[in-house]
């Protein structure tokens, strides 16, 4: 099978099973290299058409800097968030004032909380 420029990724059949008239379609497309790759630097295809939003989106997110970074930020958030239901957790009145509590029943305590001091205003 060879791939041509102009034809479109529908029309292509992925579902032959012979390798190497795939490798061959791909190295007549421009699009492997022989010499082996190493992370970002890929046998990249030499065809005059840009890369999709997706495609560089994608590329850029499987990079070990991205992934790096993503989980510190994500740690960073994780611990913000731990936080703040610490503070909201000793604002609470509870017995025993100890007592550890979820997360969602620290929402619930806070509701009902909320309301309960709603209500001693409103009389």
């Amino acid at each position: 099978m060879m791939l041509s420029p102009d034809q479109a990724e529908a029309d292509l059949s992925w579902t032959q099973s012979d390798p190497e008239t795939m490798l061959n379609g791909l190295k007549s497309a421009g699009c492997t290299s022989d010499e082996p790759g190493e992370g970002e630097e890929r046998a990249k295809c030499k065809s005059d058409q840009p890369l999709s939003r997706e495609e560089k989106r994608r590329r850029r997110r499987a990079t070990a800097k991205y992934r790096s970074a993503h989980a510190t930020r994500e740690r960073i958030r994780v611990e913000a968030f731990n936080v703040a239901f610490a503070e909201l957790r000793k604002l609470l009145p509870t017995l025993p004032p100890d007592k550890k509590l979820s997360k969602i029943e620290i929402l619930r305590l806070a509701i009902c909380y909320i309301s309960y001091l709603n209500h001693v205003l409103d009389v």
